[in-house]
C-alpha cells in the first residue's frame, strides 16, 4: 500500500478531518461537573450519527463498545465512556474523536479542564498541546519522523514530564490505523523521510510521572502505572509540498502558534 494519498483522498481526509473537529466543537459546552462520560458518548454519537451522518470509527472496532474514547485524569488513553464516571471539579479529561465519512478517517482529540483545576493539571494540559505543535512544526517534505519525535521528547522532558512510549502516531486514510507509526520520542534524522501526500496523527501523550503504562482488565484502559496525570491533544497531519496541515483544525484554536516552531534551517 502506498503512504501517498491521491487528490482525491486527500480532499475526502480533509473532509473527514473537518467533521471530526466539529464533533469536538459541538460537545465541548457539554463538558461540564457532573456529566458522566456515557452521557458525553452518547451526546456525540447523536451527533455523529443523526445530524453529521457520519460512522463513529471506535464502535465495534476491535471489540471496542462505545463511540469516542473519554480518558480522565491518570488515563492515558482508550477509556471508556461509563455511566458510573462523572466529571468533577479539577478533573482533566481527554476526549478522541474518530469519524468515518465517506470510507476517510477523520481523527483528534483535544483536553478539556473541570473547574479549578491544580497547577499540576493546568501545566500538563498545556504543555502537551505545546508537543503537538512542536512536533507538527517538522513535517515538511525531507523532514524525518524522528524529528517529530525528537521535538517532542526534548520539550516534554525539559518541562520535568516524560513521553508515553507505548502507545503512537499512525498512517490514516481509508484504513483507520496504517503505516507509518510515528513515535512522539527519538532522535533527529532517524526514521522514515516525509514525503507530500502522507497523513498521518501526531498524537502525544505526556505524563507527569514515570512514562510507563498498565492496560485495565477490560482490556482496553490505559492508565499510568504510577497512577498520576496523563494530558494528550491529537491532529491529523496531511504533509505538503513546502510544509504542512492541519486537517482537524478547530475554530477555537490558534494554530498560528505552530509556526513559532517551525525550523529555520
Amino acid at each position: 500500500m502506498s503512504l501517498l494519498k491521491s487528490a482525491e483522498d486527500i480532499a475526502g481526509m480533509r473532509e473527514a478531518g473537518r467533521l471530526a473537529a466539529e464533533v469536538l466543537e459541538f460537545i465541548a459546552p457539554h463538558v461540564r461537573s457532573g456529566i458522566s462520560t456515557e452521557e458525553l458518548d452518547r451526546l456525540c454519537h447523536h451527533y455523529m450519527v443523526d445530524v453529521q451522518n457520519v460512522i463513529p470509527a471506535p464502535l465495534n472496532y476491535r471489540g471496542f463498545p462505545k463511540s469516542i474514547c473519554t480518558s480522565v485524569n491518570h488515563v492515558v488513553c482508550h477509556g471508556i465512556p461509563s455511566p458510573k464516571k462523572s466529571l468533577k471539579n479539577g478533573d482533566i479529561i481527554n476526549i478522541d474523536i474518530t469519524v468515518i465519512h465517506r470510507g476517510y478517517h477523520g481523527d483528534t482529540s483535544q483536553m478539556f479542564l473541570i473547574g479549578d483545576c491544580s497547577v499540576l493539571a493546568r501545566k500538563i494540559c498545556k504543555v502537551s498541546q505545546e508537543c503537538l505543535y512542536r512536533g507538527i512544526a517538522q513535517v515538511r517534505p525531507g523532514a524525518h519522523l524522528g524529528d517529530i519525535g525528537h521535538a517532542i521528547q526534548t520539550y516534554a522532558e525539559a518541562q520535568n514530564f516524560s513521553v508515553v512510549r507505548d502507545y503512537c502516531g499512525h498512517g490514516i486514510g481509508k484504513v483507520f490505523h496504517e503505516d507509518p507509526q510515528v513515535l512522539h520520542y527519538g532522535k533527529p534524522g532517524t526514521g522514515m523521510r516525509l514525503e507530500a501526500g502522507m497523513i498521518f496523527t501526531i498524537e502525544p501523550m505526556i505524563n507527569a510521572g514515570t512514562y510507563h503504562t498498565r492496560v485495565l482488565p477490560d482490556q482496553w484502559t490505559v492508565v499510568t502505572r504510577d497512577h498520576q496525570l496523563s494530558a494528550q491533544w491529537e491532529h491529523t497531519i496531511l504533509v505538503t509540498e513546502n510544509g504542512y496541515e492541519v486537517l482537524t483544525p478547530r475554530a477555537d484554536e490558534h494554530l498560528d502558534l505552530i509556526k513559532a516552531y517551525i525550523p529555520t534551517s
